[in-house]
């Protein structure tokens, strides 16, 4: 039979009132002798109703102390716990007085007071906030673990940024490197060509200027020679025909009778052609050889300009010399 176990307004062990509401199915054991002869004597003679009356205030007996031995936290959270309890007091109870307990369950927990409501709220603010408090904890790790990755992030690029700025570092280094030695094996380069160019124009110049005296001497040779023929020139066209006139002279003054004076005068004439003829070869020969320095001046005047004065001065004397020399022939011819 089923036994609808009620028990209101019972104190639990901190002084809560709560309602408990059970259900039991109980029945009489009649395969075992002892419990029916046990269930004979108990109840033989009542009714059915007087039966289901004592095993249910033998049940709610049992739940109620069961139920004040509990806090109603106990209770209420751990139901089976508390039919547990029930099912084996009640049990090893009824089974004296032949009955036995097939099952026990809790149906109802309640208060008249709003405790379990309390308790409820109680519970899911705790909920609530335990689960607000992991959801802070979950992205409080989260974010945790995202600062940590976004770290390890930033560290590998910084990490890759520093390899890069050290691989252009050493690549700049190299290359500058790489610069200084081209500049500097351009630099020896071009010094080289600059040298060999230098050398190559002097080699050049000073050629040229051997080829410039070998003309100069060949043009002084010629010169040279210009001037010997205008000497022999002017020993054939004035001394020897001046000789000759002397020679007609000093015969006709014997002829005469008067060869002393033309004697005189023939070797005076012949003195005086003779001072022209050589005063003009002087001059010849000078200009001839005023003409000679003058080329020879232009041959070596890279060197130095002193050396035309320096054959001028040198020739001169000479010319004056002469000039002076024929002069005194002259007027000493004449006096005498």
């Amino acid at each position: 039979m089923t036994l609808i176990i009620e028990s209101r307004q019972v104190y639990t062990q901190l002084g809560v009132a709560i309602n408990v509401t059970g259900i039991a199915q109980v029945k009489v054991h009649g395969q075992n002798k002892e419990m029916l002869e046990a269930a004979c004597q108990q109840f033989l003679g009542k009714s059915d109703t007087e039966i289901e009356s004592i095993a249910k205030e033998t049940l709610e007996g049992h739940q109620r102390a069961i139920m004040g031995n509990m806090t109603v936290e106990e209770i209420y959270q751990d139901r089976t716990k508390f039919s547990q309890h029930v099912f084996e007091v009640a049990s090893s109870d009824l089974i004296n007085m032949g009955i036995s307990v097939v099952s026990y369950t809790i149906t109802d927990v309640s208060d008249d007071e709003g405790y379990l409501a309390s308790l409820g709220r109680s519970r899911t603010s705790q909920v609530v906030r335990d689960a607000r408090i992991g959801e802070a904890e979950a992205t409080k790790d989260a974010d945790i673990k995202k600062s940590l990755a976004e770290e390890v992030t930033m560290r590998s690029k910084y990490f890759n940024d520093i390899e890069i700025a050290k691989a252009a570092r050493e690549f700049e280094l190299k290359r500058a490197a790489y610069d200084i030695d081209i500049n500097t094996a351009q630099a020896r380069a071009n010094l080289a060509y600059s040298l060999q160019e230098a050398t190559t124009k002097q080699r050049i110049k000073e050629e040229q200027m051997q080829i410039l005296v070998v003309e100069r001497s060949q043009q002084i040779a010629l010169q040279e020679q210009e001037i010997m023929r205008r000497e022999k020139e002017l020993e054939a066209q004035i001394r020897r025909p001046a000789e000759a006139e002397k020679y007609r002279l000093e015969k006709l003054a014997v002829a005469n009778g008067i060869e002393a004076i033309l004697r005189a005068e023939a070797i005076a004439e012949s003195i005086k052609l003779k001072g022209d003829a050589e005063a003009f070869a002087i001059e010849a020969k000078a200009k001839a050889e005023a003409e000679q320095m003058a080329k020879k001046a232009d041959a070596w005047k890279e060197y130095k300009e002193a050396a035309m004065v320096d054959m001028v001065l040198d020739v001169l004397p000479k010319v004056k010399l002469l000039d002076c020399s024929a002069r005194r022939e002259t007027r000493s011819l004449s006096v005498s």
